[in-house]
């Protein structure tokens, strides 16, 4: 690209496009009651966060459509600058400028039709997709080599990333992450703690707000929930084997519908973690449990060890869009290596954390193979390296630290001794509390790596040495 277009692309704080014909495929799909849904690539939704974070620039559309399905497109991409049955886009282009009080070269416009070419004359900047008018492209700065529909908007998006990149959120800055809560995941930043209550809640509410109070007191970064839908994860042939539990005797399948939080459960869960300021997510167990969550704004997924090889789910967490966390616990070195080349392939720039774990409950410490850290951190540079634990005691975590994990994630109970199946090789609130301090302290104690004499030292120097350097002897 020349340095006529790099000037024209630097600068730009707002990218305008249509609808059909560039974030769709222009083809309109109908549900019961007219049009509901339409094709969106999720990669040119992706484009529309990257923007945001990493450019500080804003998605606006403008288009003559009335689509439901666009409406809540937005809402979920947190796209406010939307117009819809426009039939002067120019006069609506116009108004934008004034009320953002936009210079025209500071506004990028992505088109494919005759009717976008007057208000593209506005704009400091004009593309179209691939499969655009020829008329159109003969008028437009740049020709996008994708298709509308199939990533010409994120094509466009990566250009202006490129041109007016600012610091990271939901991509790699310093091999470092921001989630949409605005805590950070990486190195240099404070251990991200994650306080696993899982299914130690029991299938109470009132529980599960306990534990979550006890992070909070314990200065937990989140909570973590599982979420599975029984009638998927459980095998048939165990549906029916009687179980003994706090409730009675039971079938397993009752017994894990019993302990099983719904949207009432997790609705309430989320007002009081935001209420309280504390990030919650859950782990995903099946493709019904992301399609479940999607309804919740948490900051990312999470994929226990289990379900490492579970491409499916994968591929469904990927397309919310979400930061994946990865545990590898039972799994081989290709196994791990096919789940990070599914990611990449996705998108060579999908948030991603991978989490050095072991799955045994709980687990030996000559099993731990805390080394696996800095393996995993050279394997993938670039990546945030992190570690599940599931040992009794608190050290070894603190030790995970040190050695660089930049999250760590241990099991949550109010007292081991409850009933159920984790609660053993959990941590209590007390021992929590214990493990987010001495994780503070490691990293206050860790510095940054430059020899110094602290003032601190300067009167045992005099006391105890012979020759004591000039620069110190006043």
């Amino acid at each position: 690209m020349g340095t006529q277009l790099l000037q024209k692309l630097s600068g730009i704080k707002l990218m305008l496009t249509d609808c059909d014909g560039v974030l769709t495929d222009a083809g309109v799909y109908y549900g019961e009651s007219g049009e509901q849904l339409k094709k969106f690539n999720i990669r040119d939704g992706m484009a529309v966060e990257r923007m945001r974070n990493l450019a500080n620039i804003d998605t606006g559309i403008i288009t003559g459509e009335l689509s439901p399905s666009l409406v809540k497109r937005c809402e979920k991409l947190k796209i406010t600058e939307l117009h819809l049955g426009s039939k002067d886009k120019p006069a609506v282009l116009r108004e934008i400028l004034e009320r953002r009080n936009l210079n025209a070269s500071e506004v990028a416009y992505i088109g494919d039709d005759v009717n976008d070419l007057q208000a593209m004359e506005l704009v400091g900047f004009t593309a179209a997709p691939a499969d655009a008018l020829s008329f159109v492209k003969e008028k437009v700065d740049y020709v996008c080599q994708a298709k509308g529909g199939e990533g010409a908007f994120r094509e466009l998006a990566e250009l202006l990333i490129n041109v007016n990149r600012k610091e990271s959120e939901f991509a790699t800055v310093s091999k470092t992450y921001k989630l949409s809560t605005g805590k950070r995941i990486g190195p240099g930043e404070p251990c991200y703690i994650i306080a696993e209550i899982g299914i130690n809640h029991n299938g109470s509410l009132e529980i599960a707000k306990q534990l979550i109070d006890e992070a909070v007191a314990a200065k937990a970064s989140a909570v973590k929930f599982q979420k599975r839908t029984p009638e998927i994860c459980v095998p048939k042939d165990q549906w029916e084997v009687m179980r003994d539990t706090p409730w009675g005797r039971m079938s397993y399948i009752d017994y894990k519908r019993k302990t099983e939080f719904g949207v009432v459960e997790y609705a309430a869960i989320d007002q009081y973690c935001r209420e309280l300021g504390i990030d919650w997510f859950v782990s995903t167990w099946d493709v019904e449990a992301v399609n479940f969550m999607e309804q919740f704004d948490t900051p990312l997924y999470k994929l226990a060890s289990a379900s490492l090889t579970d491409h499916e789910l994968i591929k469904r967490i990927l397309f919310t869009g979400k930061p994946l966390m990865l545990s590898t616990g039972m799994s081989t070195v290709k196994e791990i290596e096919d789940a990070v080349e599914l990611v990449r392939k996705f998108d060579p720039e999908y948030p991603l954390f991978i989490a050095h774990s072991t799955s045994a409950y709980p687990c030996k410490p000559e099993e731990l193979n805390l080394r696996m850290i800095n393996t995993l951190a050279k394997k993938y540079p670039g990546v945030p390296i992190g570690y599940s634990g599931h040992e009794t005691g608190l050290a070894t975590t603190v030790a995970a630290v040190a050695l660089g994990a930049t999250f760590v994630e241990r099991h949550f109970t109010l007292d081991r001794a409850m009933w159920g199946s984790d609660h053993a090789a959990s941590v209590e609130p007390q021992g929590f509390h214990r493990l987010v301090r001495d994780i503070r302290d490691v990293e206050i104690a860790a510095g940054d790596g430059v020899k110094k004499v602290y003032e601190s030292e300067l009167g045992p120097m005099k006391r105890l040495r012979v020759n004591i350097s000039p620069e110190y002897k006043s």
